[in-house]
């Protein structure tokens, strides 16, 4: 039994309305578009292959999977499955193959191999890890899944500021550790990408 770390992408299929909704609120559709686009295609670029870790994309909707052209055809992809965000990615954490798993999403443009490499070795010393968003969520949650996997996303506030205390409470209520990560911008709406571009 292989207990590889397994870093999983969640992405969205790249169409226009289905991805950074809010952010194409404020700067059009084909521009939230080409957002997402580059994102998703340079965060693949940048930690998708990397032989420290076995990587698959996590995909919605589900029929996106069998979609030729639109992920690299080296890296898995499976499906994401249903519900909300907390019960597909509780779904991954369960369903993948044994050892840690780590889960991020595919429009972070601040994520780096290293950000990667330092939340697998959290897991060496700690049940879960967060890489806490300045706006109150997370941009990555990883899981050691040993001796079990938890449900820490029960009754999670998703796409609001109390999403990330909302993860912590539940994982202090199963006694369970946690290593938190440097906190990276998740960007949401008009105001996250003009800052994220000044560098801010």
């Amino acid at each position: 039994m292989s207990l590889d770390p397994q870093l999983v992408i969640m992405a969205k299929a790249p169409l226009i309305g289905r991805v950074k909704t809010r952010l194409a609120r404020d700067i059009g559709g084909v521009e939230a578009l080409r957002f997402f686009r580059e994102a998703a295609a340079s965060l693949v670029r940048r930690v998708g292959r990397d032989p420290r870790w076995r990587t698959v994309i996590a995909v919605s909707p589900d029929r996106a999977v069998h979609e030729p052209g639109i992920w690299p055809a080296d890296i898995p992809r499976i499906a994401q499955g249903g519900g909300d965000l907390g019960a597909r990615m509780g779904s991954l954490f369960r369903d993948l193959p044994p050892g840690p798993v780590v889960i991020v999403g595919a429009d972070i443009p601040g994520i780096e191999r290293r950000h990667i490499a330092a939340a697998f070795a959290a897991l060496g010393r700690h049940d879960t890890v967060l890489g806490p968003a300045e706006d109150g969520g997370y941009w990555l949650v990883g899981m050691r899944r040993r001796p079990r996997v938890a449900e820490i996303f029960d009754g999670v506030r998703w796409s609001s500021e109390q999403a990330m205390a909302d993860t912590l409470e539940n994982i202090r209520k199963r006694k369970m550790s946690v290593a938190m990560l440097e906190s990276l911008a998740d960007i949401d709406e008009g105001k996250d990408l003009a800052r994220w571009r000044r560098g801010a």
